[in-house]
């Protein structure tokens, strides 16, 4: 590509150059650079244009194409460049995409994808009267369209220049508008029913989505006549659309010139659907269930939203999860969210189901969750049995305490899974969860499957780009892209005046002794015996490191062997959370006076670390009460330099 406009530079400088799009003509092309990045210059029907383009194109040539002011937020060019975008622009300034402007709009698409090979689907980023440019030609090319992208953009001529709103509009601009269309009168030019916020139903069925960045302040072009009326309107007919409010930078020009709060969303925005029809599709990753209409009322309507994040460390490292942030609250921009990270390192389906209620329930209704835990159940070793108890135990538990709750399932990516995948199969947690997804028609994102697929397509690589399973910045945009997609199909449609929030169905358990009433003994409930203490601020004095909330807490200890415990509780299983680290001693334990077993709490990880882990002594008991006897052996493990027995809970499934 760049030594092809090298040729065509130097082609130029030997004769001139005059090409025939139709009526259009193409010549006085020269190259520059703009930002370090090639830009060749051109005359186009007698009006200048410029092609900006990258040094490593994406797959497809995907482009953005700019409409009035094209270096306003040209932050978003830079990033898309360097991204692989080619980047575009015509001058139409002064023709307020009237029909005139869309006749050398479709002659410059022509020459575009003709000459330099550019995606069919072009990203379109209209800025103030930009607005009227790229939604006049989009709603007669819908299918050339990936998305739209409007940062405080004319929706109706009306409210500006025409000044018959909120706006005083600009009645010299009024004046060149009207002789541009053609009209004779105001009265004529308010008759016009062919504004961006009319007529959507093409952009809709062709599933174009929409973003739009505005001001609240800003008195130019106010968004209650322009882009939240546009956005309204293009719902309504089945179309996806958002505005996000920007407020936190400066703002300038009575509120039409603002910084944009997350340019990142924008960038991903354009990204994520202007790549989608050469890439893979991520939504045949995606099964939709019983959806998450529940939480889009809830949203939509009563203005309050309270999320939930369940999972182990990719979810409490954030990044994907910062993007869901991002994405509600911009969908959603009326809403007062609350959002719940309850994300711990290390943990499965097993902790999660007994940690429920204090690191999530506790904290008021949930209306939407999501859970993952497909790669720690597996590298943690969990059987099938465990696997299906914690995870429908976690969705019975949810659904007991909110039966309106949306929950989706998350599966993410290990090397193990993309390995199983690749011979044909599918892993057996991912089998295990869907097992209770489907039962209770919980939708499903299979992340594992789709990053696989995606690197064997060759889209990205695993060593360079994604990195590990703890996916790199990039790993975490293939996540979020996913994600969102996911969301965008589920908020999609109109939601009408009778539909309703519904309890979600709640059929017979999978397995009756699933983890649904899982609990927390505190440790100080415990009636000690000899050898064994109650720390009320453990911290280690080895300099090893601690996970969050196994630490300046209250700890149950014992390092002797021969000290023994007791414990009479109520449930059909029981188990200890113990920190786990390089001096972990090996236990005995029984239930109910029954066989003693013997159990080694040094894990593969605790020479690092005092790792938090949950061991379930006993599951599926019968009856209502029941005994625990434990006791420290005078055995160790041979990497382990002590007996200790440290215990942050015990844990119990109620009946």
């Amino acid at each position: 590509m760049k030594n092809r406009g090298l040729f065509v530079f130097l082609f130029t400088i030997i004769s001139t150059l005059s090409m025939g799009y139709g009526q259009s003509t193409v010549d006085e092309v020269a190259v520059s650079t703009w930002k370090g990045f090639e830009r060749i210059n051109f005359m186009f029907s007698g009006k200048e244009a410029h092609l900006t383009r990258p040094e490593k194109p994406l797959p497809g040539n995907p482009w953005l194409w700019r409409a009035r002011f094209p270096d306003y937020h040209a932050e978003i060019d830079s990033v898309l460049l360097t991204k692989g975008f080619h980047i575009a622009y015509v001058n139409t300034n002064n023709q307020f995409g009237s029909p005139k402007a869309v006749e050398v709009w479709n002659g410059f698409y022509d020459y575009l994808t003709t000459t330099y090979g550019l995606q069919d689907k072009v990203a379109l980023h209209g800025h103030s009267r930009g607005g009227l440019f790229i939604y006049n030609w989009a709603k007669q090319n819908a299918e050339k369209v990936a998305c739209i992208y409007g940062d405080a953009v004319v929706c109706d001529f009306k409210s500006w220049p025409g000044g018959f709103g909120a706006s005083k509009g600009s009645k010299k601009e009024w004046q060149v508008l009207k002789t541009e269309y053609g009209f004779d009168s105001d009265a004529e030019a308010k008759a016009y029913k062919n504004n961006p916020i009319d007529n959507l139903d093409a952009l809709a069925k062709a599933g174009v989505p929409i973003l739009h960045t505005v001001s609240l302040k800003d008195g130019v072009v106010p968004p209650d006549e322009n882009s939240l009326l546009l956005v309204q309107n293009y719902i309504h007919v089945g179309g996806t659309a958002t505005v996000s409010p920007c407020s936190s930078g400066i703002q300038k020009s009575n509120g039409h010139h603002y910084d944009i709060d997350d340019p990142k969303m924008v960038v991903d925005f354009i990204m994520r659907h202007s790549t989608e029809n050469k890439l893979l599709d991520a939504s045949k990753y995606h099964r939709m269930g019983s959806g998450l209409q529940n939480s889009r009322i809830q949203f939509e309507r009563n203005k309050k939203g309270r999320v939930a994040f369940l999972g182990g460390s990719i979810t409490h490292n954030g990044g994907w999860r910062d993007s869901i942030y991002a994405y509600l609250k911009t969908r959603f921009p009326e809403t007062e969210f609350e959002f719940i990270a309850a994300g711990i390192p290390s943990m499965g389906t097993t902790p999660a189901a007994f940690r429920l209620e204090r690191d999530v329930l506790s904290k008021g209704k949930i209306d939407l969750l999501f859970e993952e835990a497909a790669v720690n159940d597996a590298t943690n070793k969990r059987t099938e049995t465990e696997q299906i108890r914690g995870m429908e135990g976690i969705v019975r538990h949810l659904l007991k305490s909110n039966p309106m709750m949306d929950i989706v399932m998350m599966h993410f990516v290990d090397p193990d899974k993309m390995k199983t995948y690749r011979a044909g199969k599918v892993p057996e947690v991912i089998k295990n969860h869907n097992r209770v997804a489907e039962h209770y028609d919980i939708p499903t994102i299979n992340l594992a499957k789709e990053v696989t697929e995606r690197i064997d397509h060759g889209e990205f690589t695993w060593e360079k780009d994604f990195e590990n399973l703890h996916p790199s910045p990039f790993g975490q945009g293939v996540y979020a892209r996913s994600m969102l997609q996911f969301l965008d199909k589920a908020f999609a449609g109109h939601i009408d005046n009778d539909d309703k929030i519904k309890a979600h169905a709640l059929p017979n358990p999978l397995d009756v002794f699933a983890y649904a009433n899982g609990v927390f003994i505190d440790v100080s409930d415990i009636k000690l015996k000899k050898g064994w203490k109650i720390d009320s601020n453990w911290n280690p004095n080895d300099g090893k490191s601690v996970r969050p909330n196994y630490v300046n807490v209250r700890m149950l200890i014992s390092e002797s062997p021969g000290s023994t415990l007791q414990l009479t509780f109520e449930g059909n299983a029981v188990g200890i959370a113990v920190a786990a680290g390089p001096d972990a001693g090996i236990i005995e334990y029984r239930i109910d006076r029954g066989k003693w077993q013997r159990l080694n709490l040094f894990t593969p990880w605790s020479t690092s670390f005092h790792l938090p882990w949950y061991y379930t002594l006993a599951s599926g008991l019968t009856g209502k009460k029941h005994r625990l006897e434990l006791k420290i052996t005078d055995e160790k493990d041979e990497q382990s330099n002590g007996h200790a027995c440290r215990i942050r809970y015990i844990y119990v499934n109620k009946p």
